[in-house]
């Protein structure tokens, strides 16, 4: 064997490996150049690969479980998907039978624990059964803390586990070949069901997933005998499976949300409408795939159809319309209290026009648009001519108006448009000046 530049040094290199076992070649490096090594980095990287310890190659029993006993969950990311103006993850649910491989694949906007149930809750329903232990990886919504052998669920997991009987079981941490089936499981979903997939939307995603589970994937050979297929060993072990309880889990998402001074509530991203009545409330939204409810006590006060968009506002027409005509009827009994107090008479003459009628709305407002151009008292006196004449309609107020100012050699009023504010409707009646003249009189005789 021809010698090597970095021979001299081996013994230094195998030494500070036993030592430091991860050590880097390029830190080795620098400590043989200073030592007097004339090699180069590459070769030097070479020669502390063929010395570097491996650890020692372990191996791993096939473990055997019986029909009905044990399935294995985890999450698969799949990218993300746009829906509008949002940009949603895809996740997908995957549940395996540990004896039959069958699967059950499910594709959700989401991995938050309301997905992860419904995922557990679809999968049983589609198997008509539930296997008696279910093998998780440590995610959060299996564990919450784990010290050791010491382990604290989810507190909602249990409450699921307890619902269908099951043992929920996680593996030990670093053991990811415990659940080696579902590890496998999604790998074959992401070459033979997903690569070079398209699809509308999630649901149309979904129908394409059940059609390949219940089809192309059951007819996959059985891994325990080439001559039969997953979907005979599935229909072995769908009668070991647990019965299905009367009643699903309820897996919906539950939020508290507070409504503010306009009818709606944020949810997801959105806002979805409330009655007008419900605002300054807290509330509670309780939503799964495709339904949104708002809650108040134990009234459900409003249903919609689930948005994944974002920034929306989602709305029922009712409760716009209630709306419009609460707004509607304040405005009207504003003007009516307005005009009550600039011009008594008014009181009269809008309940002529109601028995004759004619429209109260529209002739408020045009009252109140006179009441802004000539004033109080001209509309007062104008008010009581036309009830003394018989004439009940606002073209009768008007032209009296008009005649009386003409009369008396004045010009025609300018109208000013107030801004909306709290100081629009006051009344202002004015009094006659003659009661300051009165006042300056008695004040001289004094003297």
């Amino acid at each position: 064997m021809t010698p090597s530049v970095a021979d001299p040094f081996v013994p230094f290199i195998v030494e500070q490996l036993e030592k430091y076992p991860k050590l880097c070649a390029s830190r080795l490096f620098e400590m043989v150049r200073q030592r007097g090594y004339p090699g180069g980095p590459d070769h030097f990287r070479r020669v502390v690969a063929q010395h570097r310890p491996r650890r020692p190659a372990e191996a791993f029993q096939r473990l055997k479980t019986l029909p009905g006993e044990q399935a294995q969950v985890d999450w698969a990311h799949f990218g993300k998907v746009a829906i509008g103006k949002a940009t949603r993850v895809l996740w997908a649910f995957v549940m395996v039978l540990s004896y039959s491989r069958h699967l059950f694949l499910r594709f959700y906007l989401g991995s938050s624990m309301p997905f992860f149930l419904r995922g557990h809750v679809e999968a049983f329903s589609a198997w008509n059964g539930v296997p008696r232990v279910l093998l998780y990886d440590n995610l959060k919504s299996a564990v919450l803390e784990r010290q050791g052998e010491a382990i604290r669920f989810n507190p909602t997991l249990l409450e699921l586990a307890a619902h269908y009987r099951f043992e929920p079981r996680p593996v030990a941490v670093a053991r990811g070949n415990e659940k080696g089936r579902v590890e496998r499981a999604i790998r074959y979903i992401r070459d033979a069901f997903f690569a070079a997939r398209s699809f509308v939307d999630v649901v149309d995603l979904n129908e394409q997933a059940h059609q390949w589970a219940t089809e192309q994937a059951a007819v996959r050979p059985w891994v325990e005998d080439k001559a039969r297929r997953v979907r005979d060993a599935f229909a072995d072990e769908q009668g070991k499976l647990l019965p299905l309880p009367h009643d699903p889990f309820p897996a919906h998402e539950r939020v508290q949300v507070e409504v503010g001074k306009t009818p709606y509530v944020r949810f997801d991203l959105n806002d979805y409408s409330v009655p007008h009545d419900r605002v300054r409330r807290s509330l509670t939204v309780v939503a799964d795939l495709e339904t949104v409810r708002v809650i108040d006590g134990a009234e459900v006060v409003a249903v919609h159809s689930r948005c994944w968009d974002r920034d929306q506002q989602v709305e029922l027409p009712e409760h716009l319309t209630r709306l419009a005509q609460e707004k509607r009827r304040a405005r009207e009994h504003r003007g009516l209290d307005r005009l009550s107090k600039a011009a008594p008479t008014s009181q009269s003459f809008l309940r002529l026009i109601a028995e004759r009628g004619h429209n109260l709305g529209s002739t408020t407002a045009r009252l109140l648009a006179l009441l802004d151009w000539a004033g109080a008292a001209e509309l007062e006196e104008a008010l009581v001519e036309v009830l003394e004449r018989d004439a009940i309609h606002v073209g009768a107020v008007r032209q009296v108006l008009d005649r009386r100012r003409f009369e008396r050699g004045l010009p025609p009023p300018v109208l000013l448009s107030l801004a909306p504010s709290a100081h629009r409707d006051l009344v202002v009646n004015p009094h006659s000046l003659s009661t300051y003249d009165t006042l300056k009189t008695e004040d001289e005789h004094g003297q």
